[in-house]
């Protein structure tokens, strides 16, 4: 499957569009990641079990988006967008939202 965030992709002809997919993914962050980032809020650095869950919300919402599209029969989604948001009680979750273009190439 080629990825791609342009609406073409370079050196190819889209044969046929398939439609519009998307993947979400909602990931709560438990209290200890939370004390550990109000740490490093205090003394500076990079919250690095924060960059984890981030990273990993970003690739379950891809494999999805890209399941849906291999289910339509498309072998490429051009157009990709990723939105990043907090949601619930104090942004105590984090919601990543895919979304991109289902192509023939």
């Amino acid at each position: 499957m080629i990825l791609s965030t342009t609406p073409q992709i370079e050196g190819h002809t889209i044969r046929e569009y398939k439609g519009i997919v998307a993947g979400e993914t909602i990931i709560g962050a438990n209290m200890f990641k939370d004390l550990f980032a109000g740490i490093r809020d205090i003394v500076g650095g990079r919250a690095g079990a924060y960059e984890k869950v981030l990273s990993e919300a970003k690739d379950t919402s891809m494999q999805e988006m890209i399941q849906r599209a291999q289910a339509l029969g498309a072998n490429a989604i051009v157009g990709i967008d990723i939105d990043y948001e907090t949601v619930g009680a104090n942004g105590s979750m984090l919601m990543v939202a895919t979304s991109g273009t289902a192509v023939v190439i």
